[in-house]
């Protein structure tokens, strides 16, 4: 079935209660996920988009905060510089994917070719029709090569939308999140839903499926986003506790006395 945004609008939320101990379990899943990942020398990108203020900065902060930030990288996409013009257009995201043992986040991603592109029409038509195969390519080519792709949309109506955006401008400390880009786009409203509707119809693939969160209560979404990228994230992946090298125990153990072979044969967290 295609994804339409309307159908993401039931406003289920969590229990008030319930938020913060969930928070706390999927936090400590995450932990055990890049953990594995770095033993395994496993690699991951997650690409986030949405509408303005649908709470894409809260979700990333709420997933990098437990992870350990040598392994782990958040880039915030924005207008390409000169020099990244002067190359084709999935060049600097080629720069900034995850090495072995990462995991990357994208505020933003490349799918900026067939959204604002096409939207504001920066890149002509032809050109940026070409970015939905170009894209289908480019993840196919770095999910052959070991990368797992996750790709999560933020969705939220146009009247929690604006309940936002008045917020940013009744509270001093949220100013700093608001500007003309953000009218700008609100006005185009329907050209996006159009062409969010198509990103979706040509660019959720069985590599890297599109999976959208609905985000009219923000905790609701952090939960689900949440969930949603940690069940990508650790299919196929071993979670056991390794085993301690016996080289290793034979050190700890002259170091630390017999108490170190009973540490290492523990097995809870």
């Amino acid at each position: 079935m295609s994804l339409r945004l309307d159908q993401f609008e039931t406003g289920d939320e969590i229990d008030g209660d319930d938020y913060e101990p969930r928070l706390a379990a999927l936090q400590r899943q995450l932990q055990k996920v890049q953990a594995a990942y770095i033993q395994q020398g496993r690699k991951a990108a997650i690409a986030i988009e949405g509408w303005d203020a649908a709470g894409k900065g809260g979700l990333i902060k709420r997933f990098v905060a437990p992870l350990d930030p040598r392994f782990a990288k958040v880039w915030s996409i924005a207008a390409p510089s000169k020099q990244e013009l002067a190359h084709h257009y999935l060049w600097r995201f080629w720069q900034r994917l995850p090495a072995a043992r990462e995991i990357a986040v994208f505020d933003r991603s490349w799918y900026g070719r067939v959204l604002v592109e096409r939207v504001d029409g920066l890149t002509p038509g032809p050109v940026w029709k070409r970015g939905y195969d170009e894209i289908n390519e480019f993840e196919a080519l770095h999910a052959a090569d070991g990368l797992r792709i996750i790709k999560i949309f933020l969705h939220t109506t146009q009247e929690e939308q604006d309940r936002r955006l008045l917020d940013r401008l009744a509270k001093p400390w949220k100013r700093w999140k608001t500007g003309l880009d953000d009218y700008h786009n609100r006005s185009q409203r329907a050209a996006y839903l159009e062409a969010y509707h198509d990103m979706f119809d040509f660019c959720s693939t069985s590599i890297a499926p599109w999976t959208v969160i609905e985000a009219n209560d923000k905790k609701t979404a952090r939960i689900h986003g949440l969930e949603a990228m940690i069940a990508q994230l650790e299919t196929g992946v071993d979670l056991s506790y390794p085993d301690v090298p016996e080289a290793v125990l034979k050190v700890a153990e002259a170091a630390l006395g017999k108490k170190a072979r009973a540490a290492a044969a523990s097995t809870g967290d």
